[in-house]
């Protein structure tokens, strides 16, 4: 099968291996579309933090954003999952540690992560291999790109579950990339007042078409009281800015990852009584996530244009196409070869 490999920062190429088998308690998933992210890039440019860990290394195969149909299931697997859309669960815990057996499989010490950590090749391949556990079904009113926003969106329903939101709060969102919009959209159904903040003049515009109360440049942002402060950025000082910017009582809610260590004043966080929330993962998110995209809330809006897989490199590098609608995310089509790079 096709698969794209990094074989080192920067250096990557489309290549012939062999496809997976399933063994005991697992699954093959033929792949339709895979979002591509900013870990995957970081680990394209060799940035990854893990990388450095010990916890990844080259050759890899990325792609944790995904969704297919089940091509094929080991010993164990009830044949019903044969031919189901699916999507699934990136972090696979060890299943018996303490953190497993307490349901935080998604944080064991000694976890994959599909196309991420310890060597389990990811999605951006014709084919995956999944534990049939991490596996989560479709409905059919789920199509393919909604699909493959399940996993951004299970961080996104997250984040904006700490923050504690319902009618008459007021969350202020610093970032509107993918995860940011994605929160923006999870907030406004919670029926609070939901303002983004920024540098992008397109994605603060797409936050206004969503719905938000407010779209603000990071400079300009106006004298109310944020009951809730969201980070989906990676900027290294923006922890200390929303620190500074949540109301005291009020909560703080860390998605997003910086390359350097962010430094906040912890004497800050006691003296206002802010509830700080870190959220690492979706896992725990997949399922309500799920359904509330079959409900109606739609983040196919967030998709720019899909792609083949020939064209990975080229989006890991930063290209859109000249059709791209507005969106931030690049979906890639293991199935399809596009124009302008060789398979």
């Amino acid at each position: 099968m096709r698969a794209f490999v990094l074989t080192g920062p920067r250096e990557s190429a489309v290549l012939d291996v062999e496809p997976p088998v399933a063994g005991p308690g697992q699954a093959v998933v033929d792949v339709h579309r895979v979002g591509v992210c900013g870990t995957d890039v970081e680990i394209f440019t060799g940035e990854m933090t893990y990388l450095h860990q010990g916890h990844a290394s080259y050759p890899l195969r990325p792609g944790h954003e995904w969704c297919g149909v089940v091509a094929s299931v080991g010993e164990g697997v009830p044949p019903g999952w044969l031919g189901q859309r699916v999507t699934g669960d990136t972090m696979l815990g060890c299943g018996s540690c303490y953190r497993c057996l307490d349901g935080r499989q998604h944080v064991c010490e000694l976890r994959y992560e599909i196309g991420i950590r310890g060597g389990w090749p990811g999605a951006l391949a014709e084919q995956l291999l999944v534990p049939v556990t991490a596996l989560r079904p479709l409905p059919d009113s789920v199509d393919d790109t909604a699909g493959a926003m399940v996993e951004p969106g299970g961080n996104a329903l997250r984040s904006v579950r700490a923050a504690s939101l319902r009618p008459g709060r007021r969350v202020l969102i610093l970032g509107p990339g993918t995860i940011g919009l994605l929160c923006a959209q999870f907030a406004l159904a919670t029926g609070a007042e939901v303002h983004v903040a920024g540098y992008s003049a397109t994605n603060l515009g797409l936050a206004r078409a969503l719905g938000a109360h407010g779209s603000w440049t990071t400079g300009a942002l106006p004298q109310l009281a944020w009951d809730a402060v969201i980070d989906a950025t990676n900027g290294v000082d923006i922890p200390r800015t929303a620190l500074d910017l949540v109301e005291p009582g009020g909560r703080l809610v860390l998605v997003g990852l910086a390359g350097d260590p962010s430094l906040v004043d912890t004497r800050t966080i006691a003296l206002k009584d802010v509830t700080a929330v870190g959220i690492l993962s979706a896992s725990p998110g997949l399922g309500e996530t799920i359904e509330q995209y079959a409900a109606g809330l739609d983040p196919r809006p967030l998709v720019a244009a899909t792609v083949g897989l020939n064209r990975t490199a080229d989006v890991l590098a930063g290209w859109r196409p000249d059709d791209a609608g507005p969106g931030p995310k690049i979906h890639i089509d293991p199935r399809r070869t596009s124009p302008g790079s060789a398979a």
